[in-house]
């Protein structure tokens, strides 16, 4: 790869800019769309997530009254009909939430490329009265299914001439709603921020990265890893970033000619500090600038004849395709499938194809040939190779992912100026969770890298009052990105009591700028030193929160760092409780889940596990609403062929309804339907190896807060080098709203606090997607559809 990315100007537009559809914010309730049929199948390569998409366009079409068919096998059950469309029903989508693949088939088809194969595929539709079709799939299952949709009116007029159809089935199937989402493991469609299945393969990336660095180290070995990513090195680019690899080969930006040279010396220089291993990755599709392929074992062949490093090739194939879907795979596929059958029943004639995509934190629409081409523009750049508009085409989050590799893996920082760096000092505050070592280290490296002295805190507020203060080196952070907890040591003492004593150590290590990592404790900690200002000067230095905590409870932002980690632990541990069960009678646990007064682990847990309930304090019940759920589950027990309940409650969701209580509730109630086991999660929630989002996020924020940092200390620091920042914007916590990251002033943010059960004020983002939930269990509830504002496009800088 290239020593250099060229970043686009600040604020240019991006090429090809997609607009979300407009939609009409309602809601939807049961039954409103009786009668009408849709069908729903997945096309081309396999992703996990898929079936939790397939389960939520079945249910929530039932919920809507719609009747609901399967398509095995893709477009080539379309095209053979039989016993490839069958109906489903509740049931038939039981117990495939946690399955990787598609439950449903997947198959490529050459018929369906011919007009003779999209005929038989409209009348097998018409046959069964299926006007909305819902294709899960990538760029060439989309284009397909759109072809047939502008071709329908065509078919429909040729079944009708030749008697296949009457007058009435062709008046009453006259035109064809289509609406896709993709699933794909290589992030390789334009338009939306993930698509289903990225994030789960990247799961199996790190987790083979992980597991091979050990033996790597113990035999002083080289590994090159080859990933999927035929023509986008979206995988590879962020394994990279969050498994600390050496050098990274993609397709869109290719190193240049003397790359065997630079890999080399990098590769030897890391080894005379003391290095012993060096991890590579190679997307399947990298190649040179002249477009010839690079592959591992052409890496390999290098760095044998020019080393003599004992160098091994591992090529992950299909294992990444395969496993358990995550927790974000599994609530993209609920959000987008609900999403998708509701486009469907908004659609019209004049209606332009649709695609659910991930903006930010909402499921949006977008127009199908729009993603399309702007896809296929990225490869007519590479074919082209204009480089630079093919980053650009990617997004604002590629090029910016781009640009962190870069940084990061630098063997040594820059050459020191004549200009002394600012020092910045870095601490937690808190209780730990996965993905804070990353941000410490991604911190002490651009710190290094802009020039700047970057200084660690340790053990939080205890720590700087005891003078735990110490310089960070580019080293002393290697090896940080994958490990869970705080290795710079956390507390969660808050400097109220001792301002006094905080101010005199901020001076006496010359702190110039400040950034605290961690939860609830660490927004109040920054809100005390902020109202403090006018009594200690030590305190008008910008101060930042970066919000770190597995609760997502931290006002200001949607999500927090370590929460998805907590997410995933929660859904695998309940993946094996469910397990546990096989075999046995018909079953309900109750889980008890971490996050205070914050019902955000419980919700995003709940439907990623496929739970019947999820119990927290934001949303409040009473023993009607207990008793109405548990008839629920007897019902589905009785009549619905289901054999395991989930039950969820957050820790704080009622002090007199506690887990034990519902335990107890469900043991006499169901006693003659179900048995019951009941379990505490605890701490275990905040163990584990920091997931891939988390390990990315947090590394991407704390390269803003040091160039925010920076920027503030360029407009509120003398020539001696004190620094006076007194203005409130001096003080912010950085939040992910929406779709874009944003600095906030925490004296602002306090307006929107909830400070006795810490927690925002008002409704959160993910309280809408509760409704979801409810409606995949069966639950009486309504939705309100998702959407953004269509002035703006789709490709700003989010989470991805």
């Amino acid at each position: 790869m290239s020593d250099q990315v060229t970043p686009s100007p600040e604020g240019s537009p991006s090429p090809l800019p997609i607009v979300p559809l407009a939609v009409q914010r309602k809601l939807v309730e049961r039954g409103s769309q009786k009668g009408k049929g849709i069908a729903v199948f997945t096309s081309g390569g396999d992703s996990q997530g898929m079936n939790a998409a397939v389960r939520a366009v079945v249910r929530f079409g039932i919920y809507l009254g719609c009747k609901v068919y399967f398509i095995k096998e893709g477009y080539q059950g379309m095209v053979d009909g039989g016993s490839c469309i069958v109906e489903a029903d509740w049931a038939s989508v039981s117990g495939i939430i946690h399955r990787g693949g598609t439950v449903i088939g997947s198959a490529r088809c050459t018929d369906f490329r011919e007009r003779e194969g999209r005929l038989k595929a409209a009348w097998n539709l018409i046959n069964r009265g299926i006007t909305n079709l819902v294709v899960i799939g990538g760029d060439g299952s989309l284009t397909g299914a759109n072809r047939f949709r502008q071709e329908w009116a065509s078919l429909v007029k040729e079944l009708l001439d030749t008697a296949k159809i009457d007058t009435e089935a062709a008046e009453t199937n006259s035109h064809l709603n289509i609406v896709g989402m993709v699933g794909s493991i290589d992030n390789d469609f334009c338009g939306t921020d993930m698509t289903i299945g990225t994030d789960s393969a990247l799961h199996r990336i790190i987790e083979a990265v992980d597991a091979i660095m050990p033996t790597a180290l113990s035999h002083q070995r080289t590994f090159i890893m080859e990933v999927m990513g035929r023509h986008c090195g979206y995988l590879a680019l962020v394994a990279g970033i969050v498994s600390e690899a050496d050098w990274v080969f993609v397709p869109e930006w290719p190193p240049e000619a003397n790359w065997p040279e630079k890999l080399c010396k990098k590769l030897g220089m890391e080894r005379e500090t003391g290095q012993r291993l060096n991890i590579i990755i190679v997307s399947e599709g990298a190649i040179d600038r002249e477009g010839n392929p690079i592959t591992a074992d052409a890496v390999k062949k290098v760095v044998v004849e020019r080393l003599q490093q004992d160098t091994r090739v591992t090529v992950l194939g299909h294992v990444q395709r395969g496993g358990a879907p995550s927790a974000f795979d599994r609530i993209l596929g609920c959000r987008m499938g609900a999403e998708a059958v509701l486009a469907l029943m908004d659609a019209t004639p004049s209606t332009p194809a649709a695609v659910v995509s991930l903006d930010g934190n909402a499921a949006v629409r977008v127009p199908l040939m729009a993603c399309v081409e702007k896809t296929q523009a990225v490869t007519k750049a590479m074919n082209e190779r204009n480089w630079e508009l093919a980053v650009q085409l990617r997004g604002k989050s590629f090029q910016r992912n781009l640009e962190t590799y870069r940084m990061l893996t630098r063997l040594k920082p820059p050459l020191q100026t004549e200009k002394p760096g600012w020092n910045l000092a870095v601490m937690h505050i808190g209780a730990p969770c996965c993905g804070m070592n990353a941000a410490v280290r991604s911190f002490t490296r651009n710190c290094i890298y802009s020039g700047n002295n970057p200084v660690g805190i340790h053990n939080g507020v205890d720590g700087l009052l005891s003078g735990e203060v110490k310089p960070i080196s580019w080293s002393d952070v290697t090896g940080w990105v994958a490990e869970g907890g705080a290795l710079l040591g956390t507390k969660r003492t808050l400097p109220e009591k001792n301002c006094s004593a905080c101010a005199e150590q901020l001076a006496k290590f010359k702190i110039q700028g400040l950034v605290v990592i961690g939860g609830f404790e660490a927004f109040q900690a920054v809100l005390q030193l902020a109202e403090n200002r006018d009594k200690f000067k030590e305190f008008r230095i910008p101060i930042v929160v970066l919000p770190a905590t597995i609760s997502n409870n931290v006002p200001g932002t949607d999500f927090s760092v370590g929460a998805d980690t907590a997410l995933n632990e929660i859904t695998e541990i309940c993946d094996r409780i469910r397990q546990s069960a096989q075999g046995t009678k018909r079953r309900v646990f109750i889980v008890e889940t971490m996050g205070g007064y914050s019902g955000y682990l419980a919700t995003m847990a709940g439907l990623a596990g496929g739970a019947d309930a999820a119990y927290i304090a934001e949303e409040k019940f009473g023993i009607q609403e207990l008793m109405k759920d548990l008839d629920i589950m007897a019902f589905k027990m009785d009549k619905g062929n289901i054999f395991r309940g989930l039950i969820l409650r957050n820790e704080k969701a009622n002090s007199n309804y506690d887990t034990d209580f519902l335990y107890r509730l469900y043991c006499e109630e169901g006693k003659d339907k179900f048995t019951v086991r009941h379990n505490v999660l605890g701490h275990m929630q905040q163990g584990g190896w920091p997931s891939p989002f988390d390990r990315n996020v947090a590394t991407k924020m704390a390269a803003k807060t040091v160039t925010w940092l920076i920027e503030q200390l360029t407009h509120c620091a003398a020539r001696d080098g004190t620094v006076h920042a007194e203005d409130p914007s001096t003080a912010t916590l950085l939040g992910m709203r929406t779709r874009a990251y944003r600095f906030q002033p925490v004296e602002e943010i306090k307006k929107e606090t909830d400070f006795e059960h810490r927690v925002p004020a008002g409704d959160q983002w993910w309280m809408k997607i509760r409704s979801i939930m409810s409606i995949l269990a069966q639950h009486d509830s309504t939705y309100e559809v998702e959407g953004l504002d269509p002035t703006t496009c789709t490709d700003g800088e989010t989470m991805g």
